[in-house]
């Protein structure tokens, strides 16, 4: 049986902005640009796991609060 296709869905934006950070400070602090985070907040770049563990410790939050992952549904065979 394979595993469902899906999107890996994230937190960052609302997390961040409660946090006081722009863009460009969340970047500085996790080590990337401020359109890797600009991507990755409106979910079109999946973060490496390296940094999507930085993201989630520089805002102090449990990795599953910061992302999920999303199944796609399965489409019907004809």
């Amino acid at each position: 049986m394979a595993v469902a296709k899906g999107r890996v869905l994230n937190q960052i934006r609302q997390l961040r902005t409660q946090a006081g950070l722009t863009q460009q400070e969340f970047a500085n602090l996790v080590g990337a640009t401020r359109q890797t985070i600009l991507a990755i907040e409106a979910e079109k770049y999946a973060p490496s796991l390296e940094l999507a563990f930085r993201m989630a410790r520089a805002l102090s939050v449990p990795f599953e609060t910061l992302f999920h992952f999303e199944e796609e549904e399965p489409r019907p065979r004809d």
